[in-house]
């Protein structure tokens, strides 16, 4: 059975239309068209429903979904096992797929230097908020993804990447600079916060609730959607905020902006590995992924 037919029978499934597929592919639509009516010809059986606006599988459809994901998965690892077996330096393209905040902060440094231990490797990171990360993941347009909170998709895996703390960070010379306070002081302090569905917003939410307390009992001032946006604003003293301790470490070696404790709050996450369920990583994939594991321990 042509692979080809089932790649493109299962990125039409996955996108739910045949120009999208077409675009993953990086071939036209009427190509992946051809390789779908090929495929149905040779099976016997009519696995798309074209009539409705989407793209949806039949019934049979979705059993040769199922067992071509499975197909597929088994040509990539013959492939990778292949590739893993030549001699020489790594080589190739690692595209990467980073959440905001390990994106804009820790993942640049790691990449550039794992880059320069392989020069032949050509690495392209895209930052996006978490659950496109995983859909990209999921979808195979990136080979591994790193996010901060875990969203459930049957499409990938998870696993515990590095630990990142979470601090209140405040102005230079702010009263709380230094100190643990009390959650009390910490309601009469105008407050910026992540939006909702950010790592950090959900670390926050849990300790919040797990205090009794909601984010509107807050004075929350200020919800912005990236961990550099409400660092700028906490650095032109207009709140404090929650962030990852890696989001300010340059700015806590100069000056421009002090930590806090609150009382009874231990907040921090995991940063996650995402991969796709049952592909075959390349070589460039797995070494960075020991690299980075070694670099951040």
């Amino acid at each position: 059975m042509d692979t080809r037919q089932l790649a493109a029978f299962c990125a039409v499934v996955d996108r739910r239309s045949f120009s999208q597929a077409a675009e993953q592919l990086g071939v036209t639509q009427p190509a992946v068209s051809l390789q779908v009516r090929s495929l149905e010809k040779r099976l016997g059986l009519q696995l798309l429903d074209r009539s409705g606006r989407r793209v949806e599988p039949t019934e049979g459809g979705r059993r040769v979904y199922r067992t071509a994901q499975r197909l597929l998965a088994l040509e990539e690892q013959l492939l990778a096992e292949l590739g893993a077996e030549a001699e020489g330096e790594l080589s190739g393209r690692l595209e990467i797929g980073a959440s905001t905040g390990p994106g804009g902060t820790v993942l640049p440094v790691v990449l550039a230097e794992f880059q320069e231990r392989h020069p032949a490797v050509h690495v392209a990171l895209s930052v996006s908020d978490t659950q496109r990360v995983i859909e990209q993941v999921a979808r195979r347009e990136v080979e591994i993804g790193v996010v901060g909170a875990v969203r459930r998709h049957r499409g990938v895996v998870f696993e515990p990447f590095f630990h990142d703390e979470v601090v209140l960070a405040v102005p230079r010379g702010h009263r709380f600079a230094g100190r643990t306070i009390t959650l009390e002081e910490l309601k009469g302090e105008p407050l910026v916060l992540m939006q909702e569905g950010a790592g950090v917003r959900q670390v926050i939410d849990e300790e919040l609730r797990a205090a009794g307390v909601r984010a509107r009992d807050l004075d929350v001032r200020l919800e912005l959607g990236l961990q550099e946006s409400a660092r700028t604003a906490v650095i032109s003293g207009h709140g404090v905020t929650f962030i990852s301790r890696s989001a300010i470490e340059a700015d806590l070696a100069a000056g421009s902006v002090g930590v806090a404790e609150v009382e009874g709050f231990e907040p921090s996450r995991e940063i996650v590995l995402v991969r796709s369920t049952g592909r075959a990583e390349s070589r460039a994939a797995q070494a960075f992924v020991e690299f980075a594991r070694a670099r951040l321990t």
